[in-house]
C-alpha cells in the first residue's frame, strides 16, 4: 500500500483471496478487455512481489509476471482450469513457480557461462541462488512465501473494498488507530475526535473488514 506506515491487521482468514469465479468465467470472452484488465490488476502486483521476495531482480520479476499471465491466458483459453474444481490459488502458484524457477535457471546458466569464460567456477557456485538448490519445488520456501503473501493480498483487497463502504472520516480514524497504531491521544489531537468516535470507527470498520476478508478468502 502507498502509506509506508500502514500495517496489515492481525485478522486470520482462509488461506486465499477470492478466486473471483465470475471474473474468471468472463475471461472466456477474449474481447472483454475490462475483465482481463481487472484480472491483471488484481494479481500482477502480487506475482511480481512474490517473484522479488524469492530473490529475483526487478527485470526478472517483470518477466515472470508477463510469462505467468501469458501462461494463465493460454490455459484458460484451453479450459485447463475449471472454476468448479480445484484451487485457483494452486493453479496460479504453479504457473508462477515454473516461471520463477526458469528465471533462476537462466541466471545460473548465464553465471556459469561467464564463470567459464573467466575461469572462476568457485564464484559461480557461491552465486547460485538458494532456490536453485531446492529438492522438491512443490514443498519449498517459495510455497511458504506464496501463502504468506496471498494472505496479505486478501487483506489488501478487503481494505480497498471496505474503504468504499464507509465514510472517509471513519476509515481515516480506523487507519490511524488500527493500521498505523496511533494512540487515542494522538488521534484526538490530530483528528479532533473523541473516544466514542474512535471506538465506533474501530468496531464498525473492523467488522466490515473481517467480513469482507472472509468472503474474499472463501474460494481459494
Amino acid at each position: 500500500m502507498a502509506d509506508p506506515e500502514i500495517k496489515t491487521p492481525e485478522l486470520r482468514v482462509s488461506s486465499s483471496p477470492q478466486t473471483r469465479k465470475t471474473l474468471i468465467e468472463k475471461l472466456d470472452n477474449w474481447s472483454d478487455w475490462s475483465s482481463w484488465d481487472e484480472f491483471y490488476r488484481t494479481y500482477s502486483n502480487f506475482v511480481f512481489h512474490v517473484a522479488r521476495m524469492s530473490g529475483l531482480r526487478d527485470e526478472e520479476a517483470s518477466d515472470v509476471v508477463q510469462e505467468t499471465f501469458i501462461g494463465v491466458a493460454k490455459n484458460l483459453q484451453k479450459k485447463k482450469f475449471d472454476t468448479s474444481q480445484g484451487s485457483f490459488k494452486s493453479f496460479l502458484l504453479n504457473q508462477a513457480r515454473w516461471r520463477i524457477l526458469d528465471q533462476f535457471r537462466r541466471r545460473k546458466k548465464q553465471q556459469h557461462y561467464e564463470a567459464n569464460i573467466h575461469g572462476d567456477r568457485e564464484e559461480d557456485e557461491r552465486r547460485t541462488a538458494p532456490i536453485d538448490r531446492l529438492g522438491d519445488p512443490k514443498r519449498t520456501e517459495l510455497e511458504q512465501l506464496w501463502d504468506k503473501e496471498w494472505q496479505n493480498q486478501v487483506m489488501e483487497l478487503a481494505l480497498r473494498r471496505v474503504r468504499t463502504m464507509v465514510t472517509p472520516r471513519q476509515f481515516q480514524i480506523f487507519s490511524c488507530y488500527v493500521l498505523k497504531g496511533w494512540s487515542p491521544e494522538r488521534i484526538k489531537e490530530e483528528l479532533g475526535v473523541n473516544a466514542a468516535q474512535v471506538y465506533l470507527a474501530k468496531h464498525r470498520v473492523g467488522r466490515l473488514l473481517k467480513k469482507e476478508a472472509t468472503r474474499l478468502a472463501g474460494e481459494g
